[in-house]
């Protein structure tokens, strides 16, 4: 069973902020309209380029699904 992009992203939540990823994911968690069972990347990235005020470059989202795609294998 694959992990949405939400969980994935959660392993690297932290309490304080170590880069970039660490933010994102802290931001996502307190997001509490991200679409946490997305798994397609269009959903994803249609809702932050909508309300990811938070993100400062689009950047950081790409490289973290590059991640979640190599971890997860698809």
């Amino acid at each position: 069973m694959r992990k949405s992009f939400y969980h994935f992203l959660m392993k690297y939540r932290q309490p304080t902020e170590r880069d970039e990823l660490t933010a994102f994911a802290n931001n996502v968690y307190d997001d509490l309209a991200f679409p946490k069972q997305a798994e397609d990347y269009d959903e994803v990235s249609s809702y932050l380029e909508l309300n990811g005020l938070y993100l400062e470059s689009m950047r950081i989202f790409d490289e973290a699904w590059e991640q979640y795609l190599i971890e997860e294998k698809y």
